[in-house]
């Protein structure tokens, strides 16, 4: 691999600089240094309004969903040149929050399944940020089995008349879009009787209601359709194929969960080298200094097995299980990091507010949202065994429901 840039990659970066220093929002650049995984909030200013007026200045100078062909709202550039963007966006990334379910998960959907008209409709508005999507996937009753859906979908002639229940959705409450993914076949197989649709948030019999979190924030919901009516335009994929439809969601949901998630290590870095302990710095501790280079090792291996997935994309290859990989360690470490750090801060790992928590409660942050990290995009449990199947080749595990109808698969009782 050659990690540097070539003659045309690094005019594009010396671009992408030139434009980011002449327009970033630099009025939020203290908060978003500040903020933490887990909490990404400005103390004056609504997060998704600044995110979106970021987002339109960016598509203003083309700089939106790189990847996208341009007739869709993006620029057709490579995926090399994707990377460096992000690289250069830097701390401002963070408000991109709000889109990335829309431009990594669903928006690649659309563009794979969906008609020329809702493909031109639709991408251009997710790329801007005029309109915002959400995942309509996990259930109550299904865990980490995406098959063992109930939301089910009932033909009316040219509708679907659609009743159920989704949890865990993050950004419902102010999406506009959803991907929903629903059973129309009871009779068959789990994984045979789904059909995908994308949906209108705000249409009848939707009711989005939020779920406080353990870090105060509200950022997942539960999603409720009774009687929702909507036109069979609106199916992504052939009737009964939404598994195979819903993993073209589920690939692009882990690369983009797992290309850049956060560990953590340059934050308890920063703050090892300031903490005053009774023994002095915590960062002279050999413990300590142990702990941060095993870290250092982790996140060095997590960077480097990226830039084989970089690589391989920008010579037009698949990339491997590398994203699997690097969101399975990467989310165990950050929640190891934000754990150790508050053992450093002893009683006052306890507060959590920024104005007398110590490095600002980031931390306390990391920590309360730290579980779903290791569930959201494929709980560790998924990830180890996509890696011991596809990659390691051993055997499956045993699933005893694979060929039954879903309708006669038990649910209680053994």
């Amino acid at each position: 691999m050659n990690f540097d840039d070539t003659p045309q990659e690094a005019a594009f970066r010396a671009e992408a600089r030139k434009w980011i220093d002449a327009n970033a929002p630099r009025e939020f650049e203290e908060e978003l240094s500040k903020s933490s995984l887990g909490r990404i909030k400005l103390r004056k200013h609504n997060i998704v309004e600044v995110a979106k007026a970021w987002q339109k200045r960016k598509a203003e100078g083309g700089w939106v969903c790189l990847h996208w062909p341009r007739e869709y709202g993006g620029r057709g550039a490579t995926p090399v040149e994707r990377v460096i963007w992000q690289q250069e966006e830097g701390i401002y990334f963070k408000l991109t929050s709000p889109f990335q379910i829309g431009e990594g998960m669903c928006g690649p959907t659309v563009m794979t399944y969906g008609s020329e008209a809702d493909k031109r409709r639709y991408l251009p508005k997710i790329a801007s940020g005029e309109e915002i999507w959400c995942q309509l996937f996990s259930e109550p009753a299904g865990g980490s089995d995406v098959a063992g859906l109930r939301t089910r979908a009932e033909r009316d002639g040219d509708h679907w008349i659609i009743n159920g229940q989704k949890i865990w959705t993050s950004g419902a409450h102010y999406s506009d879009y959803g991907i929903l993914i629903t059973r129309t076949d009871p009779n068959v197989p789990k994984h045979k009787g789904l059909t995908m649709f994308y949906i209108d948030m705000k249409s009848p019999g939707v009711e989005v209601k939020p779920i406080k979190q353990a870090n105060g924030m509200q950022e997942f919901n539960e999603v409720f359709f009774t009687d929702l009516r909507i036109p069979d335009s609106q199916r992504l994929g052939a009737v009964g194929d939404g598994w195979n439809v819903s993993l073209t969601t589920l690939m692009n949901e882990r690369m983009s969960i797992g290309a850049r998630l956060a560990t953590g290590l340059p934050e308890l870095f920063d703050f090892c080298s300031n903490l005053m302990t009774d023994d002095g710095l915590a960062i002279d501790d050999r413990a300590t200094r142990s702990k941060l280079a095993n870290w250092a090792v982790k996140a060095s291996g997590l960077k480097y097995t990226s830039y084989r997935a970089i690589s391989a994309l920008s010579k037009g290859e698949r990339p491997g299980p590398e994203n699997s990989i690097g969101k399975l360690v990467a989310g165990s470490m950050l929640q190891d990091i934000a754990m150790y750090a508050m053992d450093l801060q002893g009683a006052s790992g306890m507060l959590t507010d920024p104005e007398t928590a110590e490095a600002a409660g980031q931390f306390q942050a990391m920590l309360m949202s730290s579980p779903s990290t290791r569930i959201a995009g494929g709980t560790d449990e998924i990830l180890r065994n996509i890696i011991a199947e596809r990659v390691l080749g051993l055997p499956g595990d045993i699933r005893v429901d694979k060929d039954v109808p879903f309708n006669k698969i038990p649910t209680r009782g053994r």
